[in-house]
């Protein structure tokens, strides 16, 4: 290949982030040293994050989105510590960069690795392989409403919060489900909750049900959430990529996260599909400070995350070296607590880099 050089903003955040995103960044560095000088990573750190907000009254720099701008994709760990509410660190960083950079596709693979058990009795790798894609710029949280009456008395005071499901961002998500599909198992299903949100959700359903008309050779459905989620744990194998909202493809990601064995392996990708502006990656298990610090986070969805970055970078045979690479350590190398292990962050990169570094 000619010679390629990729630059990546790195934004570790809070907590375990700032444990992963090293050991995704060292196989990265490791792919550089094997490419024989054809491809060089240029990375740039960005201390943004709840520290950053204790310090300075915001999630990231005032002109944060126009510094990112100018990379070809932005890998991220973690947003969310204790010290900050929740709401705060998530609009003021993860969510900013989403909606800013119209990152309206975010994909999250959900299978079985080798050698790991998943907590369904007869889960396998051929029954757990489907990909959510969630939409991710409107929705549910799309971020509009309010709090009033508060000085009427704690009893008296009135949340509005508001979905907002345009046809152009129904549209566009939906045709992104269909093309993925075309390149897997050619089945997509779709999942909403149109018999209680009689309006937004069968707005859904009607740009679903026009979209998979133009696409007769894909199969399609159309699932209730609620069903849904039971269906998956009774049979997962039924299902190749499901398409949701932003708040509905958030909880079944998790759910996909937990029947594949760990939510420390669920890897995401917060996709452009223009490619107007970068795109961003990044492990679904969020900062988890219960064991940030004690260097025993799972680094597989760090690194499975950074191998989504590769294949949207166009580095596909690289990408596909990393998923082998992470194959081989989940089947025989060291397993993190959350997989019933005892091994360290550190120990499973290293395992990870040792099977990338031999094949």
């Amino acid at each position: 290949m000619s010679k390629q050089t990729f630059r990546i903003a790195v934004i570790p955040g809070d907590g375990i982030g700032n444990e992963v995103v090293p050991v995704g960044l060292e196989v990265l560095e490791t792919l550089q040293a094997l490419s024989n000088g054809q491809l060089t990573f240029a990375f740039e750190w960005f201390p943004w994050g709840s520290a950053y907000y204790l310090t300075h009254g915001r999630m990231m720099a005032e002109d944060g989105l126009e510094k990112l701008k100018a990379f070809d994709a932005i890998y991220f760990g973690a947003v969310g510590w204790p010290e900050v509410p929740d709401h705060i660190a998530l609009w003021g960083l993860r969510l900013a960069i989403c909606q800013g950079f119209d990152q309206y596709a975010c994909v999250r693979p959900a299978q079985l690795l080798p050698g790991i058990e998943s907590p369904l009795r007869n889960g396998s790798p051929e029954s757990i392989d489907f990909v959510v894609v969630r939409e991710n710029s409107e929705g549910e949280y799309a971020g509009i409403g309010g709090r009033n009456l508060g000085s009427r008395g704690i009893d008296r005071e009135v949340a509005i919060q508001s979905a907002l499901f345009t046809s152009l961002g129904c549209e566009r998500i939906i045709r992104y489900a269909f093309e993925l599909a075309r390149d897997r198992r050619r089945k997509v299903t779709s999942v909403t909750k149109s018999n209680a949100q009689q309006y937004a959700m069968t707005l859904w359903d009607e740009t679903f049900a026009r979209v998979a008309a133009e696409h007769p050779d894909i199969e399609s459905e159309s699932v209730l959430v609620d069903a849904m989620a039971a269906k998956l744990v009774l049979r997962p194998d039924a299902y190749d990529v499901i398409v949701a909202s932003n708040l509905f493809g958030d909880i079944l990601s998790d759910l996909g996260g937990a029947i594949a064995g760990s939510l420390g392996i669920a890897a995401s990708a917060n996709i452009d599909p223009e490619r107007r502006y970068p795109s961003m990656f990044e492990p679904v298990h969020g900062s988890a400070p219960d064991i940030a610090g004690k260097g025993i986070a799972n680094p597989i969805a760090a690194v499975w995350s950074a191998a989504m970055m590769l294949d949207h970078l166009g580095l596909t045979g690289e990408a596909a070296r990393v998923m082998r690479a992470i194959g081989w350590s989940t089947e025989h190398g060291p397993r993190t607590p959350d997989l019933g292990g005892v091994a360290t962050t550190k120990a499973v990169g290293d395992a990870i880099v040792d099977a990338l570094m031999r094949g």
